[in-house]
């Protein structure tokens, strides 16, 4: 058979066999694509829509009680109109002082390399909507962070495990803040209740430690905005004996934090008090946690000279869950938090602020902590909202 007789059979199948099955695997693809394509086009078509968030004109708070505050917890809230929502209902309910966290590692997650754009939208809208921002400071990001705990090898360390080694980065970022809010937000909180183990690594409390913080913080502090006041302590009210490896009494830790020379290096103190199942007046007691154990607080700074530092209660408040053995009904709850409001602004006049926790929590926790809300996640107002809208002079 001559050669051009074989390229022509050759063709002949080619043609037959072969390119047809070509057309239809490509045909195949096509239709895949479109589907997929279509799917697309659905998911679009269906996606929440974007919201325009129209700044309000700049508001004033009205209220009664000028120290009324809560904790507004916008940390891992992501869309703008919910960060706006929650502050225009706080303004609403009449508590002009808010307290919020700016972790570290969210603004620097990387070494020298800045993430603003979230603290940026919740202090503008804070400002906008006439409220003032405590900003709590705390955490470590991973590249601050050692890989593994001191003598356990493999153990990851957490994100409240900060080394004396990066002191100095913590006060780096503490003076960008200030710097960049300067006029804006002029109280900040150094740490969070670092009396207490888990908060401070799962290593041994250290004042000694604390108190070397402060003093690489403050004056940084304080060279980026003059008019800044550096919150020590946020101190959590507990009972732990000497020893224990959960912590420390808020009481021992704050005598040993000025025998560590930490009076000049803040401006004033921050303290938690949680009422638990106690009414606001309940006298204070060394062996019980209560509302009024922030005047024994208050002792030990009149005990070490600091007689003109105030003291800002940036965690309160009474819980209602219905199961749970550390809650209140839901009628004292509004009783507790109302008196414990007007009990500091009548008899603690070296209080400037008591926040409640916790206003709204961006999603649910299933737990007795969504008792604590003052709002749902879907800003449904609770109860005690309304009352204390009610009490403080902005009831509709």
């Amino acid at each position: 058979m001559k050669p051009s007789a074989h390229i022509r059979i050759a063709w002949a199948r080619l043609r037959e066999q072969v390119i047809p099955r070509v057309r239809r695997i490509r045909l195949k693809h096509i239709k895949h694509l479109l589907r997929l394509l279509l799917v697309l086009f659905i998911l679009m078509a269906i996606r929440p829509p974007y919201v325009l968030v129209v700044p309000d004109p700049p508001q004033q708070v009205t209220t009664t009680n000028p120290i009324a505050g809560v904790h507004t917890r916008l940390t891992d809230e992501v869309e703008g109109w919910k960060i706006q929502r929650t502050l225009r209902m706080v303004r609403q309910m009449g508590t002009p002082w808010v307290v919020e966290y700016f972790p570290w590692p969210y603004i620097e997650p990387e070494e020298d390399q800045f993430a603003w754009g979230h603290s940026d939208v919740v202090i503008k809208v804070a400002e906008n909507q006439g409220l003032t921002v405590i900003a709590r400071l705390g955490w470590v990001p991973g590249w601050a962070r050692p890989e593994e705990s001191e003598g356990k090898a493999g153990q990851a360390t957490t994100l409240t495990y900060l080394t004396p080694e990066r002191y100095d980065e913590f006060a780096d970022f503490v003076a960008d803040f200030v710097a960049r809010y300067r006029g804006r937000v002029n109280h900040v909180i150094i740490w969070n209740e670092p009396n207490l183990s888990f908060e401070w690594g799962y290593r041994p409390v250290d004042p000694q430690g604390y108190a070397d913080l402060l003093r690489q913080v403050y004056p940084r502090a304080h060279a980026a905005n003059p008019d800044v006041v550096v919150l020590a302590g946020a101190l959590a009210p507990t009972l732990e004996p000497e020893g224990s490896a959960a912590g420390m009494s808020d009481l021992v830790y704050l005598n040993r934090l000025y025998e560590a020379g930490a009076a000049p290096y803040f401006d004033a103190l921050a303290v938690h008090a949680y009422g638990q199942t106690s009414p606001p007046e309940e006298p204070p007691a060394r062996d019980a946690i209560n509302f009024r154990r922030v005047e024994l607080l208050r002792d030990s700074m009149l005990a070490y000279g600091d007689v003109e530092k105030p003291v800002y209660v940036t965690e309160a408040g009474w819980n209602d869950h219905p199961r749970w053995t550390g809650a209140v009904s839901p009628a004292q709850r509004i009783e507790y938090t109302i008196g414990a409001y007007e009990w500091a602004r009548n008899r603690w006049p070296w209080c400037e602020a008591v926040v409640m926790w916790a206003f709204r929590y961006p999603a649910p926790t299933y737990s007795y902590q969504d008792n604590y809300a003052f709002v749902t996640t879907d800003f449904e107002p609770r109860v005690i909202y309304l009352e204390v809208q009610e009490y403080t002079g902005n009831a509709p």
